[in-house]
């Protein structure tokens, strides 16, 4: 019995040695079962788009100020919108130089160069001689110019139909003008450039188109940022009977909004036609419940801002000549325009198709400049 109990013992020793000894199997990893991608769907991450890249921008506005209430203003619009849209933070991202005298142009935008923005948008053609030195003196540098062209790989040159669209808005005063029995109209340009006189030429033609013998009175004053001298020049053209003025004279114009508007208010039955943007609610008063801005004439520098800037952060910014025209909505009346009737409206978007359809030709010269 001792000797079977003995034996016994000698073998629980030996197993307990061997399990001692030895290492047990490396557990092996279970990886969870792959979830099925059903046969007509991508897996997400071949669906994803590489996201825009986050860019800098600098606007440099020319004299007439950032707060215009027209071309500045518009196209500042434009950046802001992209920013807003993407994120990007004002004074970080985006930001504005104003200019106040020409002097300031190749300053400013050098400015932002050296910071080495991602895009540099200039606003006006005032900054033509500029934006040719700054091409040349930093040609890795994108720019944006608007209202004119210089011909630089790196510069998208913006620019626009203004007369097709003044053609709309002379349309809208000469019918205004004749429900009131008037027959004088007036324009008012910031400075006689053959930019503004585009305006000029599409406004009298639109004018005529309806009243064959309407007056038109033109006056141009020394600069865009002159709105005691934009206020001036309307005084006297309302004196004289014009009933409804045109400007395209940037802050100049808005001295014509306000000596419409202080006449509105004293009972006096005057109207304004806003440039750039819609100046509906630059023309309230009184109570604001009315407006002395018969409608506008939307030139989308604030879209060419917007698009510069998405192509900017998409790789595809590529130097030439942009045109928005009536066709490619460059240029247009509002939407909405609450001092314009349904009939109007209509007879002003049938004009509109006439032109897009090449029925009608807008010259871009005015017939003052072809009678000398």
């Amino acid at each position: 019995m001792k000797k079977l109990l003995s034996l016994s013992l000698v073998l629980l020793l030996i197993l307990s040695l061997t399990a001692c000894t030895s290492e047990p199997p490396a557990p092996q990893p279970v990886e969870p079962p792959a979830e099925e991608t059903p046969a007509d769907e991508t897996p997400a991450e071949e669906e994803s788009v590489p996201a825009e890249e986050k860019i800098n921008v600098g606007l440099v506005t020319d004299t007439g100020g950032i707060d215009d209430k027209s071309f500045n203003q518009g196209t500042w619009e434009g950046v802001v919108r992209y920013a807003e849209e993407n994120g990007l933070v004002l004074n970080q991202d985006y930001s504005f130089l104003q200019s106040i005298s020409d002097a300031d142009y190749i300053p400013n935008l050098s400015q932002y160069a050296d910071q080495e923005a991602d895009l540099i948008v200039a606003a006006g053609f005032l900054f033509e001689k500029a934006i040719d030195e700054i091409s040349t003196n930093y040609p890795d540098q994108k720019i944006l110019f608007i209202d004119a062209v210089v011909d630089a790989p790196n510069v998208m040159s913006a620019v626009f139909a203004e007369h097709e669209g003044s053609f709309l808005v002379g349309v809208a005063a000469a019918l205004k003008a004749q429900e009131a029995g008037k027959d004088m109209v007036g324009f008012v340009g910031g400075a006689d450039f053959d930019l503004i006189q585009r305006f000029e030429a599409g406004f009298e033609q639109g004018v005529k188109a309806v009243a064959p013998d309407m007056q038109i009175v033109v006056q141009y004053a020394s600069g865009f940022d002159k709105a005691e001298e934009g206020q001036s020049l309307a005084t006297k053209m309302f004196d004289d009977g014009c009933y409804v003025i045109y400007h395209a004279a940037g802050g100049t114009g808005n001295g014509v909004i306000k000596e419409a508007k202080d006449r509105a208010t004293e009972g006096q039955n005057v109207w304004v036609i806003g440039v750039d943007k819609d100046q509906y609610e630059e023309g309230f008063f009184g109570d604001g419940s009315k407006s002395v801005i018969l409608t506008s004439m939307l030139k989308g520098v604030d879209e060419a801002a917007y698009q510069a800037c998405k192509e900017v952060a998409a790789g595809t910014f590529a130097g030439g000549v942009r045109t928005f025209d009536l066709k490619a909505d460059g240029v247009r009346i509002p939407d909405n325009n609450p001092n314009l009737t349904d009939e109007w409206v209509s007879i002003i978007n049938e004009f509109a198709e006439k032109i897009k359809a090449g029925e009608i030709e807008v010259d871009p010269v005015p017939s003052r400049l072809k009678e000398n």
